[in-house]
């Protein structure tokens, strides 16, 4: 058993991820943070010092008037005692609007390594303090963009962007040089299509005037000034969808553009289920495909070492090409990517079937092209940063070697805590290849936070995860490296509603708990909404709720319920800022619902009215809450009662919140 827990405590290690602080720990709290301009999805802490660990959250302006929970825009992961420089913190919501935000350290005070501030109604993890005031610093956030691309081998025709983040949506638009002497339109040789608001990456943008030597190229990001999703920056002479900006100049990277005939291939060993390879890179300067082959290749095997081949790849520069393999590999081996051509112009590989006769492989100095290395045969997790109802997460993929099981481990899994940081594993998964998998977590998470989806395998092959009931015992992580199989990422958590089946007189409906990190409603729906019947549908709304958790909710029915049946609480925002429900008499203009994972922040439960013969239903709901919009209205008015928590430590954090701004503007 110790050995077990030995092992167990190494691959923590490895998979805590957290670096060491900078500095030695220090008596006194301290954060620097300076004006920047942000694509919209996270802000840099310049310095924060934490003597005793925690976090640095960032709030928006509305902090100042006294709105210390709800003004928590983002919290930075887990961070050590001592002194961390260029702190990412990513942003629960993007921000789309320029202002000022203010950057706090916060404690750990409950030890439990996650930012549980606003779900705790401020009786947890509350803000360092200096000479009676909250430690702070303020900054000027400009809601821009950010733009980087890498220096690249291109047929002259395309290139590739490797990352652009927009805090309104636009463009990313390609430049020459030339831009630098004042040539502003001339300078243009393509702009991508339209790019929502977000991350976006590896965007491959046509050339309308191609590269035909090494040119410097100038990738800038374009606002859509006019909101018509189209570029017209040209043909208005600069009039509509300029380029966003920062400190007074475009937001530009650079990067040199190299016309190429020849391919090449990158791969870096790693893990796989055996069902795929992921190839770093391909430059196919005429299109075609990339080919994975075994050792045997190097024997002479040419055809009999083909173990599976990509779709095909338009000409250009392509990156993380997943090739899924004809038969899974069984051990871990050495796999040969190759670039292999589309020589009969069909887009489909007939390499084998023709006999080489037809898409053989790229050459260079007289060899194929090629790179090798070894696939470690074990699994793989997928998982991006997403938002969640905070009662279920979604992993991108999983692919096992072996059946097993994907488990969310929460924070606490970098502290050491190899067991008690499991919050929720998948059902048994048998080996292959899994995607979109959704795993109900055992108790709703309430705060945002890194996850980290771990593989686990089924050692006893009973099909039931066993690993924390056995004390690591059993179904223990698949490894690679001499390390868990696993993948993290911030996910985001604003509201979570739960609620109990219950019987009553149909008038009252008692929702268990509701978290709203911003303020809001909780409002009781019935099954109808799963039919469109967006507004119709609605049986009453609780009072206004403030930021932060409430318990036994209860909420007069302005409708009430004739039979038994289901009914769907559904979390609202306060969109307008009036602490009053608009969302029906507004036509869904206002106060919409809460959204996670593209969907409505909702439960279910079964409600009985007493005294009658209908049943219950026994089958939960699981058609997920449209928000279309009808064209019907349906006016409520509603008088509900809850219990809300106590404030009190609130109102003290507003006075402590208040005095450390007054001496930040006087600094």
């Amino acid at each position: 058993m110790r050995r077990t827990l030995a092992v167990l405590m190494t691959l923590v290690v490895v998979v805590g991820g957290i670096p060491a602080a900078a500095a030695a720990q220090q008596e006194t709290a301290s954060v620097s943070f300076e004006n920047q301009a942000t694509g919209g999805t996270t802000v840099t802490v310049d310095s924060v010092t934490l003597p005793d660990g925690g976090f640095v959250t960032i709030h928006d302006a509305s902090v100042t008037d006294g709105n210390v929970l709800g003004s928590v825009v983002g919290s930075s992961m887990y961070l050590d005692a001592g002194t961390h420089e260029n702190v990412t913190v990513h942003l629960d919501e993007p921000v789309g609007e320029s202002g000022t935000f203010v950057a706090m350290p916060h404690m750990d005070s409950d030890g439990d390594r996650v930012y549980s501030f606003v779900a705790a109604n401020g009786e947890a993890d509350g803000p360092y303090t200096a000479d009676g005031s909250a430690v702070v610093d303020t900054a000027m956030v400009n809601a821009s963009a950010t733009v980087s691309m890498s220096d690249q081998p291109t047929t002259g025709d395309s290139v590739v962007v490797d990352r652009v983040e927009l805090s309104q949506g636009g463009f990313v638009t390609i430049h020459d040089a030339s831009v630098t002497e004042g040539a502003v339109f001339e300078s243009i040789r393509g702009t991508s299509a339209y790019l929502p608001a977000g991350v976006h990456e590896n965007v491959r943008v046509e050339l309308d005037a191609p590269v035909t030597e090494n040119t410097t190229l100038v990738p800038m990001a374009h606002m859509d000034t006019d909101g018509d999703e189209m570029y017209t920056f040209p043909e208005s002479e600069g009039e509509t969808d300029g380029p966003y900006t920062a400190d007074g100049s475009a937001v530009v990277d650079t990067a040199m553009a190299m016309p190429s005939d020849t391919a090449s291939v990158n791969y870096t060993a790693k893990a796989t289920g055996g069902y795929s390879v992921v190839v770093d890179s391909a430059y196919l300067p005429d299109g075609g495909f990339v080919t994975i082959h075994d050792g045997t290749v190097t024997d002479g095997q040419v055809f009999e070492s083909i173990r599976g081949t990509s779709m095909y790849l338009e000409p250009g520069l392509h990156h993380d090409v997943r090739v899924t393999l004809d038969s899974p590999l069984n051990e871990t081996t050495t796999v040969v990517p190759m670039a292999h051509m589309d020589t009969d112009g069909d887009e489909t590989y007939t390499f084998p079937e023709s006999e080489g006769e037809a898409d053989g492989p790229y050459t260079a100095d007289g060899s194929a092209v090629v790179d090798s290395g070894n696939a470690t045969v074990s699994a793989s997790v997928d998982y991006t940063m997403k938002s969640s109802d905070g009662a279920t997460v979604v992993v991108d993929r999983v692919e096992l070697s072996q059946g097993g099981f994907v488990t969310i481990h929460d924070p606490s899994l970098s502290g050491g805590a190899v067991f008690d940081s499991v919050v929720g594993t998948s059902m048994y998964l048998p080996a292959g290849v899994h995607e979109d998998v959704e795993v109900t977590l055992d108790e709703p998470i309430r705060s945002s936070q890194v996850l980290t989806p771990m593989a686990h395998m089924d050692t006893n092959d009973n099909e039931a995860y066993d690993f924390v009931t056995s004390e690591g015992e059993s179904d223990g992580p698949f490894t690679a490296d001499g390390g868990a199989v696993v993948a993290s990422a911030h996910t985001s958590v604003n509201a979570v509603v739960t609620a109990m089946d219950q019987s009553g007189d149909g008038t009252t409906v008692t929702v268990e708990s509701v978290t709203l990190h911003d303020g809001g409603f909780v409002t009781v729906h019935d099954a109808t909404v799963t039919e469109g019947q967006v507004f119709e549908s609605v049986r009453g709304t609780s009072a206004y709720l403030e930021p932060g958790t409430h318990e036994n909710v209860e909420i007069t029915l302005d409708t009430p319920l004739e039979e038994s049946g289901t009914v769907v609480p559904m979390a609202h925002m306060d969109t307008n800022g009036n602490e009053a429900y608009d969302f029906v008499t507004g036509e869904g203009e206002n106060d919409g619902p809460y959204v996670a994972a593209g969907g409505a922040v909702v439960t279910t439960a079964d409600y009985t009215v007493e005294g009658t013969m209908t049943e219950t239903p026994t089958e939960t709901m699981t058609d997920e809450p449209t928000t279309e919009m009808t064209d019907e209205s349906m006016e409520t008015t509603s008088e509900s009662s809850t219990d809300a928590p106590g404030f009190g430590l609130v109102v003290a954090l507003v006075a402590l919140v208040a005095a450390a701004l007054v001496a930040a503007r006087r600094r």
